[in-house]
């Protein structure tokens, strides 16, 4: 991953395009789409997408050098292009951290590097706990450990507080005697058999995140929030994980199972005013982690590192 002493590059990478993808049956139910870009030659380098439910775009390749690193994007299950699109069935964080290891196998990579965000750091958390000898490196950006006072605070009125203006859509799509538990009152509008109250749903959990998802709001994300398609699959699967608390076995598991990995060579960079995934759960892992190099950024989901 590189020495401490090398500067870091605080731009992205140059774009770039695959080399090679494909499709990977990974269930019964379930195909997942992949790509490989960069170096053929070089550094394995898997990037696990957040949400989860928001699939991988062109430039999540941009964060890795493409001369150095051997770049494997892979759309989770139904989200992207993988298929069947926004399905819930067979979908789990432990699905998730199979296919992983499947994918690995599939392209015969002995082991790489992990980076996530977001969700994708919850993600790459899970998978490096499970199989830490196939992981040489972590790159954790904007920390989400998903227990519950991180969902309170986002789906449950915190954030309200800093967006009142996109929280009042968010709001007022639910009934007021329903508005107890809006993760599971969405749930239920998200699962209905009526596709028009599902699409519905979706939008309005969708443009919520859309619009805090930076300081200052992105309007390619806001566009993404519009789209039936993207914000079906997004708020129908990262609902689904809220609402059963991520599929792990505890609240604080992530944390408690930090000596797995606590030999792994890692970083930690977070965004001191990231709205969705606030800085308390970077620094809880952090203080359960204090080997990994943490790099707090004045910025708010958007903090990058040199790769």
């Amino acid at each position: 991953m590189g020495s401490s002493s090398e500067p870091l590059s605080r731009g992205l990478y140059a774009q770039v395009e695959p080399y090679d993808s494909g499709f990977l049956k990974v269930s019964d139910v379930h195909t997942i789409y992949y790509e490989q870009s960069g170096n053929p030659q070089g550094h394995p380098v898997v990037f696990l997408h957040g949400g989860p439910g928001a699939g991988t775009s062109p430039g999540n390749r941009r964060f890795f050098d493409p001369e150095f690193y051997r770049i494997v994007l892979f759309d989770q299950r139904g989200a992207g292009r993988s298929t069947p699109h926004a399905c819930l069935e067979q979908n789990t964080t432990w699905d998730l951290v199979a296919d992983i290891e499947k994918l690995r196998e599939h392209l015969d990579i002995p082991e790489w590097q992990v980076f996530g965000g977001s969700w994708g750091s919850t993600l790459a958390l899970a998978y490096s706990q499970e199989h830490p000898d196939k992981v040489t490196g972590l790159v954790l950006r904007g920390i989400f450990l998903l227990r519950k006072k991180e969902l309170d605070w986002f789906y449950e009125g915190g954030a309200a507080a800093i967006f009142p203006d996109a929280w009042e859509p968010f709001r007022d799509f639910i009934p007021e005697d329903e508005r107890n538990c809006f993760i599971d009152a969405y749930n239920k509008r998200l699962t209905s058999s009526d596709p028009i109250v599902q699409v519905e749903a979706a939008k309005r959990w969708t443009m919520w995140e859309m619009m805090t998802a930076h300081l200052i709001q992105n309007n390619d994300n806001i566009k993404r929030g519009e789209d039936d398609n993207f914000s079906l699959a997004f708020a129908r699967i990262e609902n689904h994980y809220f609402v059963n608390k991520g599929f792990l076995p505890s609240d604080s598991f992530l944390l408690d199972n930090v000596d797995k990995i606590r030999h792994i060579k890692a970083f930690i960079v977070q965004g001191r005013y990231d709205v969705c995934c606030p800085m308390m759960s970077a620094w809880d892992l952090h203080k359960a982690w204090p080997e990994a190099e943490f790099k707090r950024q004045h910025a708010i989901r958007d903090a990058r590192v040199g790769l």
